[in-house]
């Protein structure tokens, strides 16, 4: 019965979600001040919405967990032989999946928006939910139409297929729920702004209102772009950490644009400017989002990301596509001209810097699109190109250098205008730390133009990130301003790990003989020997390499070449060494005719760096989510008892005498 109750919850939260809309509708429909009939069930029924289609995910993983072969989805994506953690996230690693979690999320964050938000005018809150369930009700159909994830099949399997072997990693519990919540906190900030358009309420209430979605958002997308950045760099055996596939492109232009996002409704919330711009920015959001999840579920690219290959799903998605988002940018175009312009601010000022980053994102975010849509268009003509680094690496930089530079001193700007004269010597110490760093490197060797640029910009940003905090008390520094700091610094410490992956990195590709020893960087790596060995739905062979730095005391590292049977794949298991200042990176491959094997090894000095600055990015947003519902609750606190105080002085007051 699992399979039926989880796909009657989902026809059931299909249902609440046209009412949702529909109700929502009827309120805009009606004049201020007055009552439509259906709007006292807007609210209700996104909750009971929410109950139901996280009823039906948590009934599919149940299905998975206990392996249920009598359910399609489960038969061609597990196997009983499978660790039990690698059962529950396979739950999400297929097309079906993956797309029932998102609705569930979908839904899960409407619920809470219907639940808990009070501080929007109810018409507002209407047309917000309107337009959540819209969103919702075509993912259900989706669903139910084109991909149903409890589809029985008429004789149970004996066994299952499996997942993808590349995709049986304890990243997978991580990676992509991070991101479909992150995803879908961009749907809410969608929704909210066209709810506020919609009803002409864009204001700075509306914007305090969008920030902690906004923000809670960029914080998932963060933590899963680094995540699977991770991920693919230790699990596909490349020795890189970006590849610029167009799959791990599809997640950076979500969060380009949120983080564009993030800011200007910041700005609209503290300073009522930016209005139209914040507006723009979250439809564009959500269209990225919605542009790569067609990217990955259509078929139309090949990665070990992509789920789907059927021509008529991709097409559903689409059309999906061209509603949500031609809907949208329609509905913009009508409506952006009735929005009031918000206060106005000088160029130099920091509301005029965070304008600056947030056209170079955008521009960033073209680049990337482009080079990732380009070889589809050509495909479609019959001609097969390749778009990658040469191509991403020195357009990206054109404009993300003097982003950095402008990020590095925005912050010290004032609010609405500014001398940058005040600021002389933040400005000198930020020139002379870049000028310096890169003197410094380059008096020790010849490095690639960019990884150079880098290791000038990184120390710089770091002294700027804490530059805000000088000549304050420390413990008066609001909390949100010390989330920024500290994404400011994350910033520095990932772009320093990216310059010196790029400036510093030895590769040694050897074959060698059980005993030999091959040297990189200050490693010496000596193959002790190689045997067979068994996991619990693959077998292997592993090398035995003790590793010695400087002559020190061995560390023994496992690399593996795997060999899962269900599905039929190999796989390389890379095997790290990290030490304070990099990792040493080892591949095993094939072994030759005269007894040697391929051993691929990469020094990679202060790599690691890369992954500490998204985790220092990431908790700067949490702080920054953090500090602002802070100040909330005491405003909302204070109107409380503002309002109570209120009501004791008109109880205070006498009462009428009558008129006789």
């Amino acid at each position: 019965m699992i399979a039926e109750i989880g796909l009657a919850a989902l026809w059931l939260a299909a249902a609440l979600a046209v009412l949702q809309m529909v109700s929502g509708v009827m309120a805009l429909r009606v004049p201020e001040g007055e009552a439509a009939p259906l709007a006292i069930y807007t609210r209700p029924a996104a909750i009971l919405q929410a109950f139901l289609a996280v009823l039906s995910f948590a009934l599919l993983l149940y299905a998975f967990a206990i392996t249920d072969l009598s359910i399609k989805l489960v038969a061609s994506n597990s196997h009983s032989m499978k660790p039990l953690i690698y059962k529950v996230t396979g739950t999400w690693g297929n097309h079906e999946g993956s797309m029932l979690l998102w609705v569930g999320v979908l839904a899960a964050s409407g619920g809470l928006l219907a639940a808990f938000e009070k501080r929007l005018p109810e018409r507002t809150m209407g047309a917000t939910l309107a337009v959540q369930g819209f969103v919702a009700l075509g993912f259900y159909a989706f669903l139910l139409l084109s991909s149903n994830p409890f589809e029985r099949l008429p004789v149970p399997a004996d066994e299952g297929t499996g997942l993808n072997p590349l995709l049986q990693d304890i990243g997978l519990a991580f990676h992509p729920p991070t991101l479909y919540a992150g995803y879908v906190g961009l749907s809410v900030a969608f929704s909210l702004a066209m709810g506020a358009l919609l009803t002409r309420e864009v204001n700075p209430s509306f914007a305090r209102v969008m920030r902690p979605w906004v923000l809670g958002a960029w914080v998932l997308l963060t933590l899963g772009i680094t995540a699977g950045s991770f991920w693919a760099y230790y699990e596909l055996g490349w020795g890189g950490w970006w590849f610029w596939d167009p799959v791990e492109n599809a997640s950076l232009m979500p969060w380009l644009a949120a983080t564009a996002l993030m800011h200007s409704v910041s700005v609209l919330a503290a300073r009522d400017a930016l209005r139209t711009w914040t507006i723009m920015l979250g439809v564009l959001a959500f269209s990225m989002s919605m542009l790569g999840t067609f990217l990955v579920r259509s078929g139309v690219l090949t990665s070990v990301h992509a789920f789907a290959v059927d021509p008529e799903r991709g097409s559903f998605i689409l059309a999906l596509l061209g509603l949500y988002i031609g809907g949208a940018f329609t509905i913009f175009a009508l409506r952006a001209g009735a929005v009031a312009e918000g206060k106005r601010f000088a160029a130099a000022s920091r509301e005029g810097a965070l304008v600056f980053n947030n056209l170079m994102l955008s521009a960033i975010l073209a680049i990337v699109l482009l080079g990732t849509l380009y070889p589809l268009l050509t495909e479609a003509f019959d001609v097969r190109v390749s778009v990658g680094p040469p191509y991403f690496n020195p357009a990206s930089a054109i404009f993300a250098i003097p982003m950095l530079l402008v990020m590095a001193v925005g912050p010290l700007l004032r609010w609405r205008a500014d001398r940058p004269a005040r600021i002389q010597f933040e400005i000198l110490l930020i020139a002379a730390v870049v000028i310096g760093a890169i003197a410094l490197v380059s008096f020790f060797g010849s490095y690639p133009l960019l990884p150079l640029l880098g290791l000038g910009l990184a120390p710089a940003l770091a002294v700027a990130a804490v530059l805000p905090l000088r000549g304050r008390n420390l413990r008066r520094v609001p909390v949100a301003t010390w989330g920024m700091v500290l994404a400011h610094f994350g910033v520095a410490v990932s772009l320093f790990g990216m310059a010196c992956e790029g400036a510093f990195t030895e590769e040694r590709l050897a074959a060698v003989a059980p005993g030999g020893t091959e040297q990189v960087g200050d490693f010496a790596v000596t193959l002790e020997g190689v045997a067979p060995v068994a996991g619990p739905n693959w077998t292997a062979i592993e090398a035995r390499l003790a590793v010695r730095q400087d002559g020190g005391k061995p560390v023994i590292l496992t690399p593996q070449a795997r060999s899962f049977w269900s599905p039929p794949q190999a796989t390389s298991e890379s095997a790290l060494l990290t030490k304070w200042n990099g990792q040493l990176y080892a591949v095993i491959g094939n072994r030759a005719e005269d007894g040697r094997w391929q051993l691929r090894l990469w020094w990679k000095p202060f790599v690691t760096c890369i992954w500490y600055g998204g985790i220092l990015i990431a908790l700067g947003g949490v702080l920054a989510i953090a500090g602002r519902l802070r100040v909330d609750i005491k405003r909302r606190r204070a109107a409380v008892r503002g309002a109570g105080r209120r009501a004791d002085l008109e109880a205070l007051q006498p009462l009428p005498v009558p008129a006789e």
